[in-house]
């Protein structure tokens, strides 16, 4: 719970920050929750994951881009409630759907009757290898996990093209080969 008060806490400062800095550092901090999140809930592989993708790549690329860009927001005149409105609406909607779920870790669960048994049965015999989550990955999983890193790669080349064409531009949007 602590960790989850964190979260939200983090999150409002983040809304109410003007400084793009603030928000990058907030994000950072953010990032680091989370992974500390999943490490409680012994999801290992996605706390590291998150830990250097979401606090050390993404903070660093933030930075770059603020190097390139002003770092003020603009104050917003007028308060818009509709936004505020359906934030709230989906909020308490996920909140209301997840009361129903069951009970965390509980080895009756549905997710633990179908294919868990399948996997932790017939992981070495099927994929040969002897590590049954680096099967699940790499094996049963192995279109989905090709899918995140082509999109991981694409936006990654994405921001490298867009950073290349910043810094050739220059501060003011001038041409430095014109000049």
């Amino acid at each position: 719970m602590a960790l989850l008060t964190l979260l939200a806490v983090v999150t409002v400062a983040i809304i109410m920050q003007r400084s793009l800095f603030g928000v990058v550092v907030l994000f950072s901090i953010y990032s680091f929750l989370m992974a500390s999140v999943m490490m409680v809930l012994d999801a290992v592989d996605v706390a590291m994951t998150e830990a250097s993708v979401g606090a050390g790549v993404s903070t660093v690329i933030f930075l770059a881009t603020l190097h390139l860009i002003k770092t003020t927001e603009m104050r917003q005149v007028n308060v818009k409630l509709a936004p505020m409105l359906l934030s709230v609406v989906t909020g308490g909607a996920l909140i209301w759907g997840s009361m129903i779920l069951p009970p965390f870790g509980r080895a009756s669960n549905p997710i633990h009757q179908h294919v868990a048994p399948h996997y932790l049965e017939n992981s070495i015999k099927e994929t040969t290898v002897p590590n049954v989550v680096t099967s699940v990955l790499a094996d049963y999983r192995g279109f989905d996990t090709l899918g995140e890193t082509t999109v991981i790669f694409t936006a990654g080349i994405g921001v490298l093209l867009l950073l290349r064409g910043a810094r050739r531009r220059g501060r003011n949007g001038e041409d430095r080969d014109a000049s």
